[in-house]
């Protein structure tokens, strides 16, 4: 694994901030970290990069432990916060050489990769222009990049589209999967599920300073049940007879909704349970005002998975 933690543990006074917190990310994957606000993530994400330490536990990053070979571990990793850290007066090239010198290289190798780094993060036509010119998502290609002047064994990435278009999103989702395809570890933190559920091969998520589930997007969504058709039925037929009847020709329970006039399925396999809803309908001879076939989303496992007590008991 190129990033691994074990039981970590981390108390700020009274409240846990890590509490058990456990991870495991091979090389090249990109993996999501999801949580509430106050569920553990910066504290994880900082404690992986040697940035606090810990109370308890064990981790190591790209082969070394984050407490005991901390230097090793900067040097081989990167970290994309929430805030662009490019001067927006200089240039996109001059920015990344300036990069390049602080982090020890030649004028020349700076040069060098920074050149590769344009080109591989689509900005090369842009190198001479200010950063002050730049998209949102152009400044936020420019900042992985900077944190790419090493080619780190693993990169974390704090919320890196927070604030911006679909358009500039896009970008960066194209940046982080040129980075991962490159052999980089990538950590991703977001607040936006769809992110997650686009880039990440496999996702953790948090709560209360621990891990509590870790699996693949769609295991994820499966854990919350099947795909599910919904039928709106005309206003001027009866809801309570019609949920009989079409229960009844589906072999499946039906749920109600009396405002939006609709019943709901819970079929399974998404494209069969339609099917055999569809040839229901048919055979009772009712024509419905809408058919839809829905599957669940990220957003439902998060909130099912990170519910309050009170919340899940209802």
């Amino acid at each position: 694994m190129n990033l691994e933690a074990e039981g970590l543990r981390k108390r700020y006074g009274d409240v846990r901030a890590l509490d058990g917190f456990d991870l495991a990310v091979p090389p090249g994957v990109i993996h999501g970290l999801l949580g509430p606000n106050g569920a553990g993530k910066t504290t994880a994400v900082k404690a992986l990069a040697t940035l606090v330490d810990v109370d308890g536990g064990t981790a190591r990053v790209a082969g070394f432990d984050v407490r005991n070979e901390a230097a090793k571990v900067r040097k081989r990793i990167g970290l994309i916060g929430q805030n662009a850290a490019v001067d927006e007066i200089l240039g996109g090239r001059q920015n990344l050489v300036m990069f390049g010198r602080l982090y020890g290289l030649s004028k020349g190798d700076a040069r060098a990769k920074a050149d590769g780094l344009l080109d591989m993060f689509g900005l090369t036509d842009a190198a001479e222009r200010a950063v002050s010119t730049y998209s949102g998502g152009m400044r936020r290609r420019l900042d992985i990049a900077a944190g790419f002047i090493l080619t780190p064994a693993v990169l974390f990435l704090d919320e890196p589209t927070t604030g911006l278009d679909p358009r500039a999103r896009n970008e960066v989702w194209a940046a982080v999967r040129e980075v991962a395809a490159a052999g980089t570890t990538v950590l991703l933190t977001t607040q936006y599920l769809d992110e997650a559920d686009q880039l990440a091969a496999r996702i953790s998520v948090m709560n209360h300073g621990r891990v509590v589930a870790d699996d693949t997007p769609a295991a994820l969504k499966r854990q919350i049940g099947g795909d599910r058709v919904t039928v709106t039925i005309a206003a001027d037929q009866p809801l309570e007879s019609v949920a009989e009847q079409l229960a009844a020709a589906v072999g499946l329970p039906a749920v109600p909704d009396t405002e939006a006039h609709s019943l709901t399925f819970e079929v399974g396999a998404g494209v069969t349970g339609l099917a055999t809803v569809v040839r229901a309908l048919d055979d009772l001879e009712i024509t419905p005002e809408d058919l839809v076939l829905r599957r669940p989303t990220l957003d439902e496992v998060f909130l099912t998975l990170t519910a309050a007590p009170q919340e899940a008991a209802r």
